[in-house]
């Protein structure tokens, strides 16, 4: 099976940085024209299926696929929840006085909003029990960074921390020629 991951377009300027998790915002302007040429570049593409995030950041990138038409969207494919800390950035969260940052893992189990055992557990679940009842080869995600790099860390059997410091801009794409799903 054959997957490629698409993270979302830039996001609005007064979230970028921010830890947005399901605050349900739209594309830039540089957004609109990422997410047009990355259209135009997987524009040849044959996918059996294309999933996608249901918030409109990655809704809005997908908008421009011409073969888009038979997309579901799900919020399986959500970013994790920060509940009060979404919308901030680092720095913000720091400044509260509340929390400090010790490491990755301290620091993803301290923010508010959805349990991070939980969130993983979501990912792996539609990775592994739902993609796999879907019986396809050629698979679309159009997501959020977060969710890729845990897509990232179960594929490649690395730790969260290590799939978190890779590199991932917006519109970017990761694409694993044949994953087994076990």
């Amino acid at each position: 099976m054959k997957i490629t991951l698409v993270r979302h377009a830039e996001v609005e300027e007064k979230y970028q940085g921010c830890y947005n998790g399901h605050i349900d915002i739209g594309l830039s302007h540089k957004g609109h024209l990422q997410a047009k040429e990355l259209a135009e570049k997987l524009k040849n593409e044959k996918y059996d299926a294309i999933f996608c995030s249901d918030l409109k950041r990655a809704r809005q990138t997908l908008s421009y696929f011409t073969h888009a038409k038979d997309t579901i969207y799900t919020p399986k494919l959500r970013e994790k929840s920060w509940g009060k800390h979404e919308g901030l950035t680092f720095d913000e969260i720091i400044s509260q006085g509340e929390i400090k940052y010790e490491n990755f893992l301290q620091w993803i189990e301290a923010l508010d909003g959805e349990d991070y055992t939980i969130y993983v557990n979501r990912i792996e679940e539609f990775l592994t029990t739902f993609l796999k009842a879907q019986k396809k080869e050629n698979i679309l995600i159009v997501t959020h960074s977060g969710v890729i790099k845990t897509i990232i860390s179960i594929i490649e059997n690395i730790s969260l921390e290590k799939a978190f410091s890779k590199k991932l801009p917006y519109s970017s794409s990761v694409i694993y020629d044949d994953f087994k799903i076990k």
